[in-house]
């Protein structure tokens, strides 16, 4: 199975990516809490499309290695560096979806966008998930306490439940089955339990606005206006905003996970966008 070895660090991180297609490379970093299997529905599009698509699983998620520390977001994104590098990549595009859209953020502020031509956020917590005095929107520091406190006290509990509330299920149960639901179980609770609190820290804390000028590639930026999870007026809203570049797609109706109960609609719009 193929894994790249990110040496930059205390310790070296193993990172298990899939590589499929040929053509431009385009680069797909998961959400929180699951992992590369998420973008299942958007793989073999960009594939057919005539893309070579790559999808890895964040440290400490899927089958790459979970060391103890460094989850802030400049270590994530030395393993989306490493990926990049390794495989000598050029001209790619990178896509993060929810906690995703911190790296794709970063690798522009940490390695000024290098070997990068496009990128997207697709229901990104760019620039800010916390609510703050100039960030009204955002979600309640209690509510994200709660979160922190859940994953500590019975993380698999919390696990258990989140993903109706991901895809808004109540209002959805047409687009989502239970199996997806158990699936996604599956994955978050087999996570590391340290990595999935520290780069739920990680998503909560950092905030990203300053960083948004550094985006300097054509951004694509797609979010539904019914998530919950990530409110739009805190995150897309304000990226299509601090983002020079970019190209704002809301989709009507559409919870956090998009991915899954929008499907045709979200590949619709990413293709047009890397075909561009």
């Amino acid at each position: 199975m193929p894994f790249i070895t990110n040496k930059k660090g205390k310790e070296p991180v193993d990172i298990f990516y899939e590589d499929y297609g040929e053509g431009q490379p385009v680069i797909l970093i998961h959400g929180w809490p699951l992992s590369r299997k998420s973008w299942e529905q958007q793989v073999w599009k960009i594939v057919e499309e005539g893309f070579r698509c790559i999808s890895y699983d964040r440290r400490g998620f899927g089958i790459s290695s979970a060391p103890w520390g460094n989850y802030d977001y400049s270590a994530l994104t030395t393993d989306l560096k490493a990926i990049i590098d390794e495989l000598q990549l050029k001209d790619a595009i990178i896509v993060g979806f929810s906690m995703g859209g911190g790296e794709v953020v970063r690798y522009f502020t940490d390695y000024k966008g290098e070997n990068v031509a496009k990128a997207a956020l697709i229901s990104s917590i760019i620039p800010l998930v916390k609510k703050k005095d100039d960030n009204p929107d955002g979600v309640p520091e209690e509510a994200l306490n709660e979160i922190k406190n859940a994953l500590q006290k019975d993380r698999v509990g919390f696990l258990k439940n989140f993903h109706k509330g991901f895809y808004n299920y109540d209002d959805n149960k047409d687009k989502v089955s239970e199996a997806q639901l158990e699936y996604d179980f599956i994955i978050a609770s087999h996570a590391s339990p340290r990595a999935t609190i520290q780069t739920a820290l990680a998503w909560m804390h950092t905030d990203f606005r300053n960083e948004l000028k550094n985006v300097s590639v054509p951004t694509l930026i797609v979010h539904g206006d019914s998530d919950d999870t990530v409110p739009i007026a805190t995150s897309g809203e304000q990226a299509a905003k601090g983002i020079a570049n970019s190209t704002y797609e809301v989709i009507k109706g559409a919870p956090h996970g998009l991915n899954v109960t929008h499907t045709d609609k979200l590949n619709e719009i990413l293709i047009s966008f890397l075909k561009k």
